[in-house]
């Protein structure tokens, strides 16, 4: 997969992935694998799902 495939999915495969993503999101690392695990991996389903309230 290149990076350009990549670009619309929540990869959690690093601790600097991760660090990224909790930042972007404003939530914790167990709140960002909480929403991945029930949305999948899109970022706009991981956004919409972070930004309802849960």
């Amino acid at each position: 997969m290149t990076d350009d495939q990549d670009a619309g999915r929540v990869m959690l495969d690093s601790e600097a992935a991760v660090l990224y993503w909790t930042g972007r999101f404003r939530v914790d690392p167990e709140e960002l694998e909480e929403a991945v695990d029930i949305v999948g991996d899109s970022v706009e389903a991981v956004a919409a799902y972070l930004n309802t309230d849960r």
